[in-house]
């Protein structure tokens, strides 16, 4: 018991591991044909991006041990604290953050920045599932409803208003592992009504939208009063409250989009939605992303043959961009095997979540799969013209030493706890 104890790779999972260095080394490759130039090719040279982010990935080797190193049951422990520290580095983002495309999200060390809410994650996951395997935890309870509610959009609030709505919305993905541990269906409904009221709203304007919902509501009472009176309960206060949480609603989405939203994010809106079709200005990175994974056809042009790419058509490629060098180079064939391999590395860990012996390794494993997903699904489907660009890293791929940092810890805390399966009896 005491050797398997210390050998820090007891147990650990092979084929999520195999899975892992596959998507990091053919995400280098991609960010190498993105980033070269005739002056600047060798692999080594820490000077460009593909020489930076090698050093990043060998750095992550060393993150890999040092999340090993620990037991399992410390991560249980300290999840909270681990969350409220996270909250903290987001909040001193305030006072402290520097600025970059538009977003206060960075914290400049040097020549190294910080993007704390990529660490944001796996503290949330964390806490998430360590308040959800308490065994006086019922989410049919509408005060532990609340209390997760509230844990999941504590940070994604504070993401929003430095602003980066992007990056906040991969919160929404938490509510479908609530779902797994028994948060009632209509949860789920009522998230998805309020994402199409969001769209209509933006795409017809409040009054527009405000007026339908409310005589649809009309028409409904009418039809309760006239045919179904004596059959169903009538709760007018209920329906008033209807009424006015609609309303809110409604205003809430007008309000941000005109006045937390910066220009850029309501023109991407406006662009996916046919409000704008800006090709050459704000909506120039997406349709020249689309052309250049199109231009790649069945079997793409090869590697570092892709001249859209070495022409830098599709500005900052090698960042949220970088799968339209691979649709380029790799063609439909490539892009087909990476949605397969990202698909089968969820799946991986939702097998693995489902043979937990505890609750918390369970919920933070469906936890890290609904981030993993929610990333490469709207990453993949902004880079084709799908989703408007929200500034959502794909994972392993894109280049940056806190994305892949924070992807790494969010991955190998769940293998370690998978692993502390063999020894835990």
């Amino acid at each position: 018991m005491r050797t398997k104890r210390t050998n820090i790779f007891y147990g650990v999972d092979l084929t999520l591991v195999l899975l892992y260095l596959f998507l990091i080394a053919f995400g280098w490759m991609n960010i190498y044909a993105a980033s070269v130039t005739e002056q600047a090719h060798e692999i080594l040279d820490f000077g460009t991006k593909y020489g930076k982010q090698l050093l990043w990935i060998s750095l992550s080797f060393v993150l890999i041990v040092i999340l090993l190193f620990f037991d399992a049951k410390t991560y249980e422990k300290f999840a909270s604290i681990l969350y409220i520290l996270s909250l903290s580095s987001l909040l001193g983002l305030f006072v402290f953050g520097k600025t970059i495309n538009g977003a206060t999200s960075w914290y400049s060390l040097g020549n190294f920045s910080l993007q704390p809410s990529e660490f944001v994650k796996f503290a949330t996951a964390l806490a998430l599932a360590r308040l959800v395997s308490d065994r006086q935890y019922d989410l049919k309870l509408v005060k532990n409803q609340v209390k997760a509610i509230v844990l999941i959009f504590l940070p994604a609030a504070l993401i929003t208003l430095q602003p980066d709505p992007g990056s906040a919305l991969v919160y929404i993905s938490f509510f479908f592992v609530l779902y797994r541990e028994g948060l009632p269906l209509h949860f789920i409904t009522i998230g998805a009504i309020a994402i199409l009221l969001f769209l209509l709203t933006l795409a017809f304007g409040f009054q527009s939208v405000l007026l339908v919902c409310y005589v649809l509501l009309v028409l409904f009472i009418l039809y309760v009063l006239l045919y179904k009176k004596k059959s169903l309960k009538f709760h007018w206060a209920k329906i008033f409250g209807l009424f006015a949480i609609v309303g809110l609603f409604l205003f809430s989405v007008d309000y941000v989009f005109n006045s937390v939203f910066e220009q850029r994010h309501r023109d991407r809106f406006n662009i996916l939605l046919g409000k704008n079709n800006d090709t050459k200005g704000v909506g120039y990175n997406t349709n020249q992303s689309v052309l250049t994974v199109k231009s790649g056809g069945f079997s793409g042009k090869g590697f570092l043959q892709g001249d859209r790419t070495r022409g830098d058509f599709v500005p900052e490629q090698h960042t949220d961009y970088i799968f339209s060098a691979l649709g380029e180079e790799w063609g439909f064939l490539g892009s087909s095997l990476l949605v397969l391999l990202f698909t089968a590395f969820v799946l991986r860990i939702l097998y693995l979540a489902e043979r937990q012996k505890t609750t918390f390794s369970r919920v933070y494993g469906y936890g890290i799969a609904a981030v993993f997903f929610f990333h490469y699904t709207i990453n993949i489907g902004m880079v084709i013209g799908l989703f408007p660009t929200i500034g959502i890293p794909l994972p392993f791929f894109s280049y940056g030493g806190s994305a892949l940092w924070g992807f790494t810890v969010l991955l190998f805390l769940f293998i370690k706890l998978d692993a502390s399966r063999s020894y835990e009896l």
